[in-house]
């Protein structure tokens, strides 16, 4: 399987207010990628996944992409885990 690019927008309830958000992440499939994003949310916001609604999740390509730590992470030729 190969990882691909993919854009998770949504919005999620931050204290009384719902704020929007834009996720780029690489995962081999859509289903992967939604998981991560809830995953991400939740422990930097410390969010449920009642709080999070996503409404879009959409491959992009390397052109389209807006965070550059994605752009170093695919320029790398592999990674190292120690």
């Amino acid at each position: 399987m190969s990882v691909r690019i993919y854009r998770i927008v949504g919005r999620m309830r931050v204290g009384m207010q719902w704020q929007r958000f834009s996720l780029e992440l690489l995962a081999t499939k859509p289903s992967e990628a939604v998981e991560i994003a809830y995953s991400e949310l939740g422990s930097r916001h410390k969010l449920k996944r009642s709080m999070i609604k996503i409404e879009e999740v959409k491959e992009i390509n390397k052109d389209e992409i807006k965070h550059t730590e994605i752009l170093q992470l695919l320029s790398m030729e592999s990674l190292v885990r120690w």
